[in-house]
This record gives C-alpha cells, sequence and structure tokens, in this order.
C-alpha cells in the first residue's frame, strides 16, 4: 500500500475549497491526476510554518511550492497531462509563465496591498487562521513579502514604488485574461474536455478573484465579463469540489 501523502494548505470561503491561489493550484491538480492527498486545513491550531502553504508530507518526503508538488506527484504517476501532445506541453510552460509574469502581481495586489480589501477582507480572514500572538504579526508579513514579491517581478527602472507600477500591474493583468479567454474559446478545458495542468493554475488563479467579496473589484469586474473563464471556474468548483458547510 503507497504510503500516504497529505497536502496542508490554507483553508476555504467564499464557496472555494481554498482561498489560497497555490493552494487551490495543488488541490485542483491532485483532482484532476487522481492523486489521494489527505487535506489538512490550516488554522489556529496549526503549529508548523506558514510561509511555505502549501506543503506535501509523504513518508519520506516534504514538499513545497507547486510547481515542485506537481512534479512531485507526476513521479509518483498521478499525471493529468498525460493525454497532451509535446507542443500542448510546451504551450502549459508558456501560459503558466504568462500567468506568473502578468497575473500574479494583480492577484497579491488585490488581496495583500490594496488597502481596502486588505484590511477588511484579507487581514481578518488569514488573523483569524493564525495563532495569538502570531496573528498580530504575520498577516503584516505576508503582506510586506506580497509587495515585495510584486516590485521585484515589477518594479524595473523607472518604477521602482508601487503607486507607480498599480496602473501597469491591472494593465498587464486584463491583457493575460483577455488572451486566456481567447485561448479557452468554446472548449470545456483548454486541451479539449479532459483537465491538465494549465486549468489547474488558471482555477486557482481565478477563483479567488471570481468567487472572494472584496470592497475594490476593478479586476474583478473584468473577469466577471470573460463568461467562459468563470464558467471555467465553476465547471470545476461543481465537477470536483463540494462546498463545505459553512464556506464564505
Amino acid at each position: 500500500m503507497a504510503a500516504p501523502m497529505e497536502l496542508s494548505c490554507w483553508g476555504g470561503g467564499w464557496g472555494l475549497p481554498s482561498v489560497h491561489s497555490e493552494s487551490l493550484v495543488v488541490m485542483a491538480y491532485a483532482k484532476f491526476s487522481g492523486a489521494p492527498l489527505k487535506v489538512n486545513v490550516i488554522d489556529n491550531t496549526w503549529r508548523g510554518s506558514r510561509g511555505d502553504v502549501p506543503i506535501l508530507t509523504t513518508e519520506d518526503s516534504i514538499v513545497s511550492q507547486p510547481a515542485k508538488i506537481l512534479n512531485f506527484l507526476r513521479k509518483q504517476k498521478y499525471n493529468a497531462d498525460c493525454e497532451l501532445s509535446a507542443k500542448q506541453g510546451a504551450d502549459t510552460l508558456a501560459y503558466i509563465a504568462l500567468l506568473e509574469e502578468k497575473l500574479l502581481p494583480a492577484v497579491l495586489h488585490t488581496f495583500w496591498v490594496e488597502n481596502d480589501n486588505y484590511l477588511t477582507v484579507t487581514k481578518p480572514w488569514f488573523a483569524s487562521r493564525i495563532p495569538f500572538p502570531l496573528n498580530l504579526i504575520l498577516p503584516g508579513r505576508m503582506s510586506r513579502g506580497a509587495l515585495n514579491r510584486i516590485l521585484l517581478t515589477r518594479g524595473e527602472p523607472p518604477l521602482y514604488h508601487i503607486h507607480e507600477v498599480e496602473a501597469q500591474i491591472y494593465r498587464d493583468a486584463k491583457e493575460c485574461l483577455n488572451l486566456l479567454s481567447n485561448r479557452l474559446g468554446t472548449s470545456q478545458f483548454f486541451f479539449g474536455d479532459m483537465p491538465s495542468t494549465l486549468d489547474a493554475y488558471v482555477f486557482g488563479f481565478l477563483a479567488p478573484l471570481y468567487k472572494v467579496c472584496f470592497p475594490k473589484v476593478h479586476l474583478q469586474e473584468h473577469l466577471k465579463q470573460l463568461f467562459n473563464l468563470c464558467r471555467l471556474c465553476d465547471d470545476i468548483l461543481n465537477s470536483y469540489f463540494r462546498p463545505s458547510p459553512g464556506d464564505g
């Protein structure tokens, strides 16, 4: 019998199994590939590191970061991409790079840097799942980490300050969403009738943006006009995840 695999990740709300993009990527891929993961949702009793979440633990391995976890699962013969051609595999890598460069900064900004969203939604949600006194410190540290990550990818000269890069971040994100929508077209998933790694990444990045109720929603409003991307998120939620009681 194979050793059990456990995934430690941030929990859900607003009808989502997790509100954390990187956790969602792994959870979705595991569903698509049939990987039997036991999901451990982080709450205020969790004693491990929160900085590396999601974390996959097996009998003899500890793996963090979505790309590394997905590679580990593939080596265990849980492969959601086995039907893809070489070109589709190359397209997958290109689109994931696009998501991380063009969309992720705006997702991070929406959750962690946009002041109204952070103070009324993100900070209270995460603080309620972190024990005292860490809950007074860690959300602010996570917010600063998100800001640094944005500036690292988007703060090239002469755009060194967040207020100078905000407009560019959201322009890039809207352009990325439009490209994804055009690529998906009327297909059920990005490469036909079965979901793959790219669908897991798109779902992980878009579903929180689509479902979480924020006071500042400029990127969310754009996403909701792209009906095929919203339909993709809804289809994955309805087909692969059952809403938990008390979500939202």
